[in-house]
């Protein structure tokens, strides 16, 4: 599997955007963010939907404290109040139990691998509860899926509004800037990621 950062692909990236290397000369290469493919993962990223990192970090530690080890069959013997206990939302409950329940019944996260992204998508959309931002974390960190700008990610929408002055994600201008950055969108993405988190002295 090659990387999202990669020296091959910065070099073409930074053919298509000047800004990418001022990002670049500024706060140096962003990291590759990676997960392990997978059940936990998935997990993970359901519970940082619309929160801050540390809260999703604390819900997903305390789940993690109670279980021990997460796996299907134990997730799906949790009540709810054990779900609350873990400072889970009810509709978090519901969609975590609505993605073991699908890898019970089947799905196979292996197997995902072998398809394209967009046979990816339309999978995981099956299921309640995870919506494009889930899908396009999930690629992009689990399968290194190389063209994907997550636009429904707040960061990215900032990040973009503060380097290029546009506002609105549905705009042209963000259209020809995802043309241009293509088939590196993910890359664009990472350096994005990586401005806003330095510039504000925060760490992932």
């Amino acid at each position: 599997m090659v990387h999202i950062v990669n020296n091959a692909a910065i070099k073409e990236l930074f053919q298509k955007d000047s800004i990418m290397i001022k990002i670049h000369e500024q706060f140096g290469h962003p990291p590759n963010w990676q997960r392990p493919i997978g059940f936990i993962a998935l997990v993970q990223i359901i519970l940082e939907q619309q929160v801050h990192l540390n809260a999703a970090k604390a819900h997903f530690n305390a789940l993690r404290k109670f279980l021990g080890i997460i796996t299907v069959t134990e997730l799906l013997k949790m009540t709810d109040l054990q779900f609350r206990n873990c400072q889970i939302s009810k509709q978090k409950t519901a969609y975590l139990r609505a993605l073991a329940t699908a890898v019970e019944t089947g799905l196979d996260f292996k197997e995902l691998l072998h398809l394209e992204d967009d046979e990816v998508r339309k999978k995981l959309l099956a299921i309640k509860g995870i919506g494009h931002w889930t899908i396009d974390m999930y690629l992009m960190q689990c399968h290194q899926s190389k063209n994907i700008i997550p636009l429904g990610d707040i960061t990215i929408r900032t990040t973009i509004a503060e380097l290029y002055g546009i506002k609105n994600k549905n705009s042209n201008a963000i259209h020809t800037l995802v043309k241009l950055w293509s088939p590196y969108c993910s890359l664009a993405s990472y350096f994005l990621w990586h401005y806003y988190l330095k510039k504000r002295k925060r760490t992932y």
